[in-house]
């Protein structure tokens, strides 16, 4: 994918939106952009099907921690010895690591330029996991002020519901779905 060898795939966050839990532990949920969250961590290959799914962290957890934390940053952490072992990629949100790379913050050349280029059109298929199945799956869907309205254990559910449910999609050719802006020009069958 776009110049790496030995890639195992692509790694990001995203936040999904919750009720608040209401206890004094609810603070622990506001995440950085002052909602209430769930801070997931995915990885996907270059197919979009999600490889591991990390959804137990509230909101204000750094990405960097939920990484640290997780079972695939903890393998990878104690296993990886060497390239061939595989690399994955991630945003500057992850500290870059033999086993993790990440784009220069202040590109200085032009092989760091070609560098992050490669970084940022492989880095796009994982991106384009969140945006395909957004408005499929509740989980994934941050806009319109949507949220799960259930306890932070039971979204953690939900959310590895709908990361299956996702890559069963994937793997049955079921189509996107159409963003909900373009929906309104579809025609509804009759029997709905």
């Amino acid at each position: 994918m776009h110049g790496f060898p030995c890639l195992i795939g692509c790694i990001h966050g995203t936040h999904v939106r919750i009720l608040s839990p209401g206890s004094s532990a609810g603070r622990d949920y506001v995440n950085r952009k002052n909602f209430h969250s769930i801070n997931v961590q995915v990885t996907c290959d270059s197919r979009g099907l999600i490889t591991s799914i990390n959804a137990a962290w509230p909101g204000a957890a750094h990405d960097a921690h939920v990484f640290r934390s997780s079972a695939i940053g903890t393998n990878l952490d104690r296993h990886h010895r060497s390239l061939e072992n595989g690399v994955l990629l991630g945003d500057s949100g992850y500290p870059c690591r033999t086993f993790l790379l990440t784009p220069y913050l202040n590109a200085t050349n032009a092989a760091q330029e070609r560098y992050n280029d490669s970084h940022s059109k492989t880095q796009c298929c994982i991106e384009r996991l969140f945006g395909v199945r957004r408005d499929a799956f509740i989980a994934f869907t941050l806009r319109y002020g949507r949220f799960i309205r259930l306890k932070p254990e039971k979204c953690s559910n939900v959310i590895i519901a709908c990361a299956v449910l996702h890559n069963l999609a994937k793997l049955w050719g079921e189509p996107e779905v159409l963003p909900e802006d373009e929906l309104r020009y579809v025609e509804t069958p009759a029997y709905i």
